[in-house]
């Protein structure tokens, strides 16, 4: 079966001997890498809020204790 490579479009055979799939070179998947990388490629849905620091103790927490 051949299917396109996502980078430039060639045709690609999707076979086992192709480490590469489904790109034709290691040359477009990091350039595919890339633009996951910068945020050019999204997955769609609902922006989240910054990442808090679950689990680092804050003032009045177990870990702030003198004594």
């Amino acid at each position: 079966m051949k299917v396109k490579c996502p980078t430039c479009g060639s045709q690609v055979a999707w076979t086992e001997s192709n480490a590469f799939r489904p790109f034709c070179s290691e040359r477009c998947r990091t350039i595919d890498l890339g633009a996951w990388a910068s945020e050019r490629h999204r997955i769609a849905g609902e922006a989240l809020d910054a990442p808090s620091d679950a689990g680092t103790p804050t003032s009045g927490e177990a870990g702030d204790r003198k004594g």
